[in-house]
């Protein structure tokens, strides 16, 4: 015979729907509809006996019940991106927190696949859903948005939707970057990759044009090497510079993969190292020896900062307080960055 939450409940020496709050993560404070974490002593007596007799919540059972399901689901563009992974982990650390199971699925960095994502695990009753968007089409995101489905995008935004997002300062992290390129004494800078579909792209490129502007440098066109945010467009596009009669003496990577492209093209063409200042921060950035600054992002604090913003929508919309799609304040949250210069391990 199967146990059932009656035998939790007498064993914990709690109520039923203690029991069934304490399983879910939270007990409801009947002032304001908000959600208060059940006392800890209670939790883990709860816990105890649910352990202790085998006890499984069948959350399918009490998903049509409640109609919550206590999952949100988390729509990377790749998961194979080791920043992606960092803000994929912040965002279960903050679910988990608040007793809330993650699905995790891929766009393959195609609008057209996170169609299909988006639809699929909308169909499987999830509570919320984080998105990093696949380009500048927004619509069926807005669209599920407007239909109640709290929605929270991170790292990158569609422009024309009233989504809230997580996201880094881009075009201040970059601005700070090329600052520090030209006050080393670098004039001829280039700057190197960069989907301009993506919204991250297009705010570094905006910081970095900002603060030559500033410094009174007309920018050399040729020196603009947009396309592509992967290590291979680093690496063609690092190729065709070298072929220039006056190559850049420094420049701007617009990610991580694609600094990891440029390196990798001057190693194999054994070429004169220009000076690389990169958005993003790796634990070996201080093994690459072109690499003199980085931009450091707080992957996991940006996840975990949308894990935080899907909950609280979550729960407004339960507690009866609006869809969880209203504007805020706040809506759009910018991360700050870290510039840092790079100690050299070799050179």
């Amino acid at each position: 015979m199967s146990t059932t939450i009656k035998d939790v409940a007498y064993k914990a020496g709690v109520s039923t729907a203690t029991v069934s709050r304490v399983l879910s993560g939270y007990s409801t404070d009947p002032i304001g509809g908000v959600f208060r974490p059940v006392a800890e002593k209670t939790r883990l007596r709860v816990i105890d006996a649910a352990n202790n007799l085998g006890y499984r919540l069948n959350y399918t059972a009490r998903g049509l019940k409640t109609q919550s399901t206590m999952t949100v689901a988390v729509v990377l563009p790749e998961l194979s991106n080791d920043f992606f992974m960092d803000v994929a982990e912040g965002i279960e650390q903050e679910l988990n927190i608040c007793g809330y199971t993650m699905l995790i699925a891929s766009s393959l960095n195609s609008v057209e696949e996170e169609k299909k994502r988006v639809l699929m695990l909308a169909d499987r009753m999830v509570d919320g859903m984080i998105i990093t968007p696949s380009g500048t089409l927004g619509d069926h995101i807005q669209a599920l948005a407007d239909r109640g489905m709290p929605m929270v995008m991170v790292d990158r935004i569609v422009e024309g939707t009233s989504l809230d997002a997580v996201t880094s300062d881009n075009e201040g992290g970059t601005f700070q970057l090329t600052k520090a390129l030209l006050s080393d004494g670098f004039t001829r800078i280039a700057f190197v990759g960069g989907e301009i579909t993506y919204s991250t792209a297009r705010e570094r490129l905006s910081g970095f044009s900002r603060a030559l502007a500033e410094a009174g440098i007309k920018f050399d066109p040729s020196l603009l090497c947009l396309g592509g945010m992967e290590m291979h467009d680093g690496y063609e596009h690092m190729k065709n510079l070298l072929q220039k009669p006056n190559p850049p003496e420094a420049m701007v990577a617009v990610n991580l993969l694609v600094h990891l492209g440029i390196e990798r093209c001057l190693l194999d063409m054994k070429a004169k190292y220009p000076v690389i200042a990169g958005f993003d921060e790796a634990w070996f950035s201080p093994f690459l020896p072109a690499c003199r600054y980085t931009a450091a992002q707080d992957a996991v604090g940006m996840g975990r900062r949308a894990g935080q913003r899907i909950i609280e929508k979550i729960r407004k919309k339960r507690a009866g307080n609006g869809t969880g799609t209203e504007n805020s304040e706040e809506r759009i949250i910018r991360l700050p960055v870290k510039i840092n210069r790079t100690v050299p391990v070799m050179r």
